[in-house]
């Protein structure tokens, strides 16, 4: 096709009236819209109880076991000097 062609089929697609949009279109895309809305609210209100849940379950596990103290022996030193 050369330039000539070319601009007289869009010329053409331009003046072509443009599709009609269905009626119930923009309700049902509303409709959607909210309910992805929803469901993407209720998902991040569980990720962030579900952090403060095991922040919580972290924290009461380090007060029980606090691996930051050094575990006793298991051995005793040789008595000697006695």
């Amino acid at each position: 096709m050369n330039r000539p062609e070319r601009e007289a089929v869009v010329r053409r697609m331009m003046e072509q009236v443009s599709p009609s949009v269905p009626p119930d279109l923009h309700a049902e895309v509303v409709r959607r819209g909210g309910r992805m809305l929803r469901r993407r609210r209720a998902a991040l209100r569980l990720m962030w109880f579900l952090l403060f849940a095991a922040s919580v379950a972290f924290v009461v596990w380090a007060v029980m076991a606090r691996p930051w103290v050094e575990p006793p022996s298991e051995t005793t030193p040789p008595l000697t000097g006695f």
